[in-house]
């Protein structure tokens, strides 16, 4: 592995297609060929763009899980190459554990675990705890690579 092992929210914004503050991963902690963990506590910021008039609801979390998902497929591409255009296809078996995050205290802890795959479709775990360890999101979601709509929604 060359990638880098820890990356901060400029290094992760290179390695996603998500910028500015639709970036909502702020530092990435450990990854390897199977799992990935980052943290962020963009869910406190009050510009944070997923914020409707209601605050920020927790289905919200799938994205934070989403935007993993997509740091890890970038952290496994081969050097120099791009990562392969993909979308969230599917997300099964979500547990809610709240309502809403934007009164969490502390930063997220996300992981997601590759599960399965091949080059057109992964299948991830994912939970995303608070500080202190409790489960606020965690399901499965697929994600599907290298399709025409995957190229057409990253370009």
């Amino acid at each position: 592995m060359t990638a880098p092992q820890t990356l901060d929210r400029a290094g992760i914004a290179r390695r996603i297609p998500h910028s500015g503050s639709m970036c909502l991963l702020e530092r990435l902690a450990s990854w390897d060929e199977h799992a990935i963990h980052c943290t962020t506590a963009t869910h406190a910021h009050p510009d944070n763009p997923l914020r409707t008039a209601s605050g920020l609801l927790s289905p919200n979390l799938i994205e934070y899980a989403a935007q993993a998902m997509a740091l890890h497929g970038g952290l496994l591409a081969a050097e120099g190459s791009e990562p392969s255009a993909g979308f969230l296809a599917s997300a099964r078996n979500v547990r809610l554990g709240v309502e809403r995050i934007d009164d969490i205290a502390g930063e997220l802890q996300v992981h997601a675990r590759r599960l399965t795959g091949d080059v057109s479709q992964i299948l991830y775990e994912f939970t995303v705890s608070d500080a202190a360890g409790r489960a606020l999101a965690e399901g499965r979601a697929v994600v599907v690579l290298n399709t025409p709509l995957a190229m057409e929604t990253n370009a």
